[in-house]
């Protein structure tokens, strides 16, 4: 009985099966858990949601910031951009069932056993652990509603980038919508910085990433994340795992079997176009 956690997938679903036949998974023993951006910019993003919904209870994933996006062009409110590669998903028979089945998923993933956190971009030190379990149901609970929509049309914008407790309705689910999937910096006072995407080494002063700021998580706890491929895996805390590793831009798939800290790569399969 193994736990396995893998990046970004980004529509690379022949680079996800030969990964998971390298370490043998087996689901109905194994866990494999997801850092979010199933979908988009790589080729194959209707085999990815139709693979990993089959796998049932032995799946735990959490939401990012491109699956996010899927729910904006189904709900005809993003733009569906040809870089994203949606079109055979969106026009499968089995779109509605794939979206709204992923629409339904958390966006934050606790173990409390094994000590693991998962989100997609990270957790906030502006956040304690029940703050962000809190949070991450408000967002939850909008996204498995009918009212989604209304929600997927206000969630575009790095406004507020600054947690209190007293935000309310359309702002507070911004703010945490932005804190896990889309952050990577933030000012030393932990407001978050949605506008740097460079290398830790490049970025301007006075930010850092997130990870590099006190922690007000239980001590002893892990945070898994993806999101940020230009890290390479690399830079993080010893409690801080960073998967995502750049697979849709010509990198590799990675794999950490949590038990032993084992690593597994798959290297892309296409050139990035």
């Amino acid at each position: 009985m193994a736990t396995y956690l893998i990046g970004d997938i980004h529509g690379c679903y022949y680079e996800l099966r030969h990964l998971l036949d390298k370490v043998s998974f087996d689901p109905t023993k194994d866990t494999l858990w997801l850092t979010g951006d199933l979908v988009a910019r790589g080729p194959h993003s209707l085999e990815v949601l139709r693979f990993v919904k089959s796998l049932g209870s032995s799946l735990k994933l959490v939401l990012g910031n491109h699956d996010l996006h899927l729910l904006g062009v189904f709900a005809k409110i993003s733009r569906n951009k040809p870089r994203d590669k949606l079109n055979e998903l969106l026009s499968a028979p089995d779109a509605d069932e794939l979206i709204n089945w992923l629409r339904r998923q958390p966006i934050l993933q606790v173990d409390e056993e094994k000590k693991m956190i998962m989100a997609h971009a990270g957790i906030t030190p502006q956040w304690d652990l029940e703050t962000a379990k809190m949070c991450a149901r408000e967002v939850e609970a909008i996204l498995s509603s009918d009212s989604y929509p209304l929600f997927i049309n206000s969630m575009y914008g790095d406004l507020p980038n600054n947690w209190s407790s007293e935000l309310t309705g359309l702002a507070r689910l911004r703010f945490s919508t932005n804190a896990f999937t889309r952050m990577r910096y933030c000012f030393p006072n932990g407001q978050l910085d949605m506008i740097c995407k460079d290398k830790p080494l490049e970025a301007p002063a006075p930010l850092k990433p997130w990870f590099d700021l006190p922690s007000q998580l239980p001590e002893g706890y892990s945070i898994i994340f993806g999101h940020w491929a230009s890290l390479e895996g690399k830079g993080t805390p010893d409690n801080v795992y960073a998967l995502d590793t750049g697979c849709c831009w010509g990198g590799n798939l990675t794999c950490l079997r949590w038990e032993d800290k084992q690593y597994f790569t798959q290297a892309s399969l296409s050139a990035p176009k």
